[in-house]
Formats: structure tokens, sequence, C-alpha cells
């Protein structure tokens, strides 16, 4: 007769002893870093952010050990289809472009953008007129980089990189005009609208549209494999409940990344 494990929801066990033989195996998580505060290593090496403990959680409820692959966000996608890792859980958006590539879990936490710009450097996103000739900075393949693509790439100087860090550093050296970034990237790598900040925010906190910014931050699967994603909801579900989330979310971030 099935009886439900200990401490564990009666759908979340039935889904455990559904999962396949190879449930003893590591359960492969692939992460780009770094990118704080969600994924990023200590000066000792660990790994820790609050997706990395997240994620962590989520392997002890179903009773599976994580392994983290680093990989960088151009390939990361690719990387999950040719089954180079199990998931991916580095803070990718939900859009309708991704649906089509990967089957993803319910959306964990929402991800909200930001232009910034050097301090006493005035410029006025709303007018297209005043950004013509600027050189705008984003981070290559992210959905930063389609809206600023999509929306101005005929009227301003569109320089990519491959990495965060790399955008930052130049944003706060003033190789660039101003930048669209990630408002946590923002915050952990240039300290934006800090009273001591060479860089300030240029606008309100961007989540529109939909079809650029998505619908929510989540992880992201296989095509195939259903099975591990109803295991993470499932578990995420749980965490939601029983305020794990809350104490993650506030021990990384102090505004609500809840969704």
């Amino acid at each position: 007769m099935f009886r439900p494990l200990s401490g564990l929801p009666a759908t979340l066990a039935a889904l455990l002893f559904a999962m396949p033989s190879y449930a003893d195996d590591p359960l492969r998580l692939a992460v780009d870093i770094p990118f704080e505060p969600f994924e990023y290593r200590l000066p000792d090496g660990t790994l820790t952010g609050f997706e990395v403990e997240l994620g962590e959680e989520v392997c002890r409820r179903i009773e599976r050990k994580c392994e983290w692959v680093e990989q960088g966000w151009d390939g990361i996608i690719p990387g999950l289809l040719a089954r180079k890792y199990d998931a991916i859980m580095s803070s990718m958006a939900i859009t309708e472009e991704r649906r089509h590539k990967v089957l993803f879990s319910e959306p964990y936490y929402s991800n909200p953008s930001v232009w910034v710009t050097q301090a006493g450097n005035q410029v006025d996103i709303e007018n297209q007129d005043a950004l013509e000739g600027l050189t705008v900075g984003v981070q290559r393949g992210t959905i930063r980089d389609n809206y600023i693509t999509d929306t101005y790439g005929e009227i301003v100087d569109v320089r990519r990189y491959d990495t965060g860090e790399d955008l930052a550093l130049d944003i706060r050296t003033g190789r660039l005009d101003t930048a669209f970034m990630y408002y946590p990237l923002a915050l952990s790598a240039l300290d934006v609208d800090a009273e001591d900040s060479d860089v300030v925010t240029s606008s309100p906190l961007i989540r529109e549209p939909k079809s650029y910014f998505g619908h929510g931050v989540a992880v992201a699967f296989h095509p195939r494999n259903e099975t591990l994603a109803e295991q993470f909801n499932e578990a995420l579900q749980q965490i939601k409940r029983d305020g794990t989330y809350d104490e993650l979310m506030h021990k990384y971030v102090d505004y609500d990344i809840k969704i």
C-alpha cells in the first residue's frame, strides 16, 4: 500500500516514486556565473546566491543531490537541449521564444530591468531624439539585448558584452553613455543610487512589455523532461508555503522579488 513520504505532500511523494532508475544520479543544474545576488562565488570558491540556495533546497526535498554546471549564457539553452545538464536555474525569464525551445517550471521570482548612467550624465530615455547616437551597453543574448536592438537599434550604437561584469565596468569607467541592465546586477555590481555611487538609475524598474521581459523567472528543462518539471513545481510550492522562500529572499535582496 502506498504511503506518502514523511513530511511531503502526497502529490510530491507520488512523483518521487515515479522517478526513473537514474534518480540516484546527481541532478545537474546549469548556471551562468557571476550574477549576484542570485549565483556567484565567495572568495573561498564556494558557490552561493539566492537561486543556488533555492536549488539546493529543491534538491533536498525531491531527494536528489545538486551538481552545479557553469555555462556561458550564449550556450546555455543549446547545452540543455544537448543534455549536458538536466535543467537551467540561472535567472531565465519566461518568454514566448524560449517556450518554443524549453519546458519551464512555474515562475519563482520577477526580474526587473533598469537604465543606468554615470552620475551627472543626463540621459532622457523617454526622448528618442535625445538617445540618437548614444552608445548603449547590454549583455549579449539577454532579453535586454533583444529589447534594445529591436526598439532602439536604428538610433543608438548598441555595444554587447559577454558578461554583466564587463558591462558594469564600462558604464562605471565612462566608456558607455548609458546601459540597460538587469536591476539586481546594477545593485550588486554598481551599487546604483547609493549615496557615494558614481552610477545612478535613469528610469523606473521596467517589467513591460511582457513580449520582451517575459512572465517571471523559471527553471528551464528539456521539453521531454515533464516529470522533473512537475517535481520542481511541487517542491517550489511547498517552499513558498512554509516560509523558506521568504527567508532566502530576504537573505539576499532587500526588495520584493516574489511573483
